[in-house]
């Protein structure tokens, strides 16, 4: 696995310094418009070009060489945070600019998230994909951890424009990691060499179809991930409205540590044998904190939450990601996993598009003083004033999502997967 931990370590220090941006910039675009639509606009903009792209995207990475597709995407992002750098610098940046970047940063995200998903498997044994996947998610957790003591700190020493140079910096470590290493790129199957793109396209989508217990999975994965954006897009306002910056970053620590300790037993646990009950049971646990985080206006009560559903999304994605992994052939996991992402994320921009203006304008109205829903015993269990309509919006997401995945287990072509499909990537 030493490419693995290669590559990893490089993405790591790329990821940290892009989670110093990402907490600096969300405290500019919220000082700059005092509402929730904005951070809405910016994650649907950061999200729905990759999810359209991905099906090409997925063709490109079994076409090409995936390393060089993950270096000129990390490139090309790069170049992003330097134009952030230079309208600052100005006196420039303004709302629009941060969407076209978003924009932008979602199309080389599209061409780089197949290309590093199918190169796990061409890079890591069988037996230790769990324990890979959960170190990857425990990349995630640790920069969640640092980035907003971290940007914070240097946001009064260095200032916005100190950190985006940081980042910057960070990106030469996980290019430079992809040019030290080499990944083994799978011959295309006969059948497959002289396919058009749209046929590669076709295919995923087939492929998938095909296996009805994967297909009821995605779509599950799909309900969840529109619950789960739709409210947790708005915990910055959710927190700003009542407390300081500062707090906003002890929460996002907080996530962080339960973002560590998932991924650091899914890497060392590596997961069980039966991983779709494991993956329904993970998701039923993650969506109590939703319940937990809304039910007050209090700190404790939102990192209490934050850190149940960041504790067991790692266990739920990175089982998820086995079974993906051992299910599809290594030469076609560009084109499926890439069709299997566009599924699973495309209710999240529908989820980006309404829970901005449905908190600025029906959840938070209803849930002041004096709000139709203020004076009722929903006020008096949830409290009322600023923040408590997503907090309301929060309560709801997590009983939708248990109910969902109690349907979903019931249907057995989604339990009994791993009985009705073999293994397409054998032990090694």
């Amino acid at each position: 696995m030493r490419t693995f931990f290669i590559i990893w370590t490089g993405q790591l220090i790329s990821m940290l310094g892009s989670g110093l941006t990402s907490f600096a910039l969300g405290v500019w675009i919220y000082d700059q418009s005092r509402q929730a639509t904005p951070f809405a606009i910016t994650v649907l903009l950061g999200s729905l070009p990759r999810i359209i792209l991905l099906p090409f995207a997925g063709s490109v990475a079994d076409r090409f060489n995936r390393r060089w597709i993950m270096i000129l995407a990390d490139s090309l992002n790069a170049v992003l945070t330097l134009a952030v750098f230079l309208l600052l610098s100005t006196n420039s940046l303004q709302l629009w600019n941060i969407y076209l970047i978003s924009l932008l940063g979602s199309v080389f995200s599209a061409f780089q998230e197949p290309a590093s998903s199918a190169s796990m498997a061409m890079i890591v044994p069988r037996e230790q994909l769990g324990r890979a996947n959960g170190l990857v998610q425990m990349g995630q957790g640790v920069t969640t951890i640092l980035t907003p003591a971290l940007a914070g700190a240097l946001f009064v020493s260095i200032g916005f424009t100190g950190i985006l140079v940081i980042d910057f910096v960070t990106f030469f470590f996980a290019v430079g990691a992809l040019i030290l290493v080499s990944i083994p790129q799978p011959e295309r199957a006969p059948e497959h060499q002289d396919s058009t793109l749209w046929q590669d396209i076709a295919f995923g989508w087939q492929y998938i179809r095909e296996r009805s217990g994967l297909l009821g999975l995605l779509l599950y994965f799909a309900m969840v991930n529109f619950l789960l954006n739709w409210s947790t897009v708005l915990l910055i306002p959710m927190v700003l409205s009542n407390f300081p910056a500062s707090v906003l970053g002890a929460i996002q620590t907080v996530m962080g540590v339960g973002m560590l300790l998932g991924s650091l037993v899914m890497s060392s646990w590596g997961g069980p044998k039966r991983r779709i009950p494991a993956v329904i049971g993970f998701i039923c646990l993650a969506v109590l904190g939703f319940l937990i985080g809304g039910w007050r206006a209090d700190p404790y009560f939102i990192g209490a939450g934050a850190f149940v559903l960041m504790f067991f999304v790692p266990l739920a994605s990175g089982n998820s990601q086995v079974i993906f992994q051992t299910k599809v052939a290594r030469d076609v996991q560009g084109r499926v996993f890439s069709v299997r992402s566009a599924i699973s994320q495309s209710m999240m921009p529908i989820a980006f598009l309404t829970a901005g203006p449905l908190a600025d304008r029906f959840f938070e109205p209803l849930m002041l003083p004096g709000g139709a829903l203020g004076n009722s015993w929903v006020g008096q269990m949830l409290g009322t004033g600023a923040g408590r309509g997503i907090g309301l919006m929060l309560i709801i997401s997590g009983i939708a999502a248990l109910l969902v995945s109690a349907l979903v287990y019931a249907n057995h072509h989604i339990r009994n997967i791993e009985d009705e499909m073999p293994d397409a990537v054998s032990a090694e």
